[in-house]
């Protein structure tokens, strides 16, 4: 009885070891993640409202896009994906993730320096909307100029793809869907224009096969 106690419990152990390596790899890259990003957007951000001549890389015709205040919502859904690949993502898998943010992230930061950028649509809080707060808070924090390539969309796109890539069908689903309208939300909440979308897709393909995650 001892003996098939013993093994039980090493049993458990080895179901646990798992989720703890996982989660120890996930801190491990987000928190080089983050150093990266708050290394490289605030100052590119920075650098761009002080420089002369920003370029406006949109069509006349977006400017007709419709502003939708609600999706507000989706769009900063971007920051619970963030809470996804440890509770799907093998260990074996943060990595390649981690290396796709990190590179994506500098990538962006030298396209951001090259082409200063200047988002078309006027910025204003929604007045008397339920979600004039988030807009408030958004705008301070983040000025109109960090747009070609769109890094919430290559954040997005790394982050469900790759978990997608691990999961069963009703999930993949539900990760690519999650996906698709967080991508529409940067159009229709005026953060983005249609070149920063595009670009951030082309260059998360490229990420994804420089950055190939392990198929275990």
């Amino acid at each position: 009885m001892p003996g098939a106690a013993l093994l039980t419990a090493e049993t458990v152990a080895r179901k646990r070891a798992p989720s703890v390596e996982r989660w120890v790899s996930y801190l491990h890259w987000s928190g080089w993640v983050g150093v990266v990003f708050f290394a490289v957007y605030p100052t590119m951000n920075w650098i761009t409202s002080s420089r002369p001549g920003r370029l406006q890389l949109y069509l006349p015709a977006e400017l007709a896009v419709p502003f939708v205040p609600q999706l507000i919502w989706v769009y900063l859904s971007m920051f619970v994906l963030f809470l996804v690949p440890p509770f799907l993502l093998p260990a074996e898998r943060m990595p390649a993730l981690g290396k796709q943010l990190i590179a994506g992230t500098l990538l962006s930061g030298l396209a951001f320096l090259l082409l200063p950028a200047e988002l078309g649509f006027e910025r204003a809080v929604p007045a008397g909307s339920t979600c004039a707060r988030a807009y408030s808070v958004l705008f301070s924090v983040d000025r109109p100029h960090n747009l070609v390539p769109s890094l919430h969309v290559i954040f997005s796109a790394a982050i469900a793809l790759a978990c997608a890539d691990a999961s069963g069908p009703v999930v993949r689903f539900a990760l690519q869907a999650w996906l698709l309208v967080i991508a529409a939300s940067t159009l229709l909440v005026h953060q983005h224009h249609v070149l920063d979308l595009a670009t951030s897709l082309v260059l998360v393909f490229f990420l994804r096969r420089r950055f190939r995650v392990t198929h275990a």
